[in-house]
């Protein structure tokens, strides 16, 4: 656990103006998606996307994480989410057409993001040791409740490869004593029901049950 919260601090320490910047562009492009859904603000989003994710794999976990045991493994779990993006960028799969069903359910997990930090200090943690916006589960919440946002259709991988994500929260809140990330926890039986209902509870059903079992073994066991 020492380790786990000294790379933190290494990363904040040294990425923490980075991270303001990566921040206020998410702010920037999110409400350009909504404000003026223009072909170049999709685009933009999904480079953005492409970035953020590489970000986490390159950056975090590669260049700062590199004293926990199999941080490349999850360097590559999170660059394949950002080739999954890269996919959507030149294939158009994700138009990013506005549902307003769930604007509330998005209001929660789009404020989850800055919880993450706010939540640390509450309970007596002090920057640099702390969680922050760009970290992997709060790029997740994120990513979530963007996609929830605009889903009329979305790309079905990188939302199976977030639940899982957000499913081995549970343990991280146990191994390292990190109840934020109950956040990230909490949104995955309401995301999980929401895209089942949208593109196949039994499509989604199949490939959680194919997939679930040994995703969480092997990364529990990486963290």
């Amino acid at each position: 656990m020492e380790i786990f919260w000294n790379t933190i601090a290494q990363y904040n320490e040294a990425t923490w103006w980075t991270q303001l910047l990566i921040t206020a562009a998410g702010i920037l492009l999110t409400t350009q998606l909504y404000r003026k859904p223009t072909l170049w603000a999709k685009r933009s989003m999904k480079i953005y996307m492409v970035f953020l994710n590489g970000w986490i794999s390159v950056v975090y976990y590669m260049m700062y994480c590199g004293a926990r045991g199999h941080h490349h493994i999850l360097a590559i779990f999170w660059g394949v989410i950002a080739v999954l993006w890269l996919w959507d960028l030149f294939t158009g799969y994700t138009p990013f057409e506005r549902n307003p069903k769930y604007k509330v359910l998005v209001g929660v997990l789009y404020a989850m993001p800055f919880l993450y930090p706010l939540l640390s200090w509450a309970r007596g943690m002090e920057f640099p040791m702390m969680t922050t916006t760009v970290m992997p589960c709060s790029v997740a919440v994120f990513t979530i409740g963007l996609l929830l946002a605009f889903s009329r259709r979305v790309n079905l991988l990188v939302i199976l490869f977030l639940c899982h994500w957000a499913l081995i929260a549970f343990s991280k809140v146990y191994i390292y004593k990190i109840p934020e990330d109950l956040l990230l926890a909490s949104a995955t039986p309401s995301t999980e029901s929401f895209y089942a209902a949208q593109h196949g509870r039994t499509q989604l059903v199949r490939l959680t049950q194919r997939y679930r079992a040994c995703h969480l073994s092997v990364l529990q066991e990486l963290l």
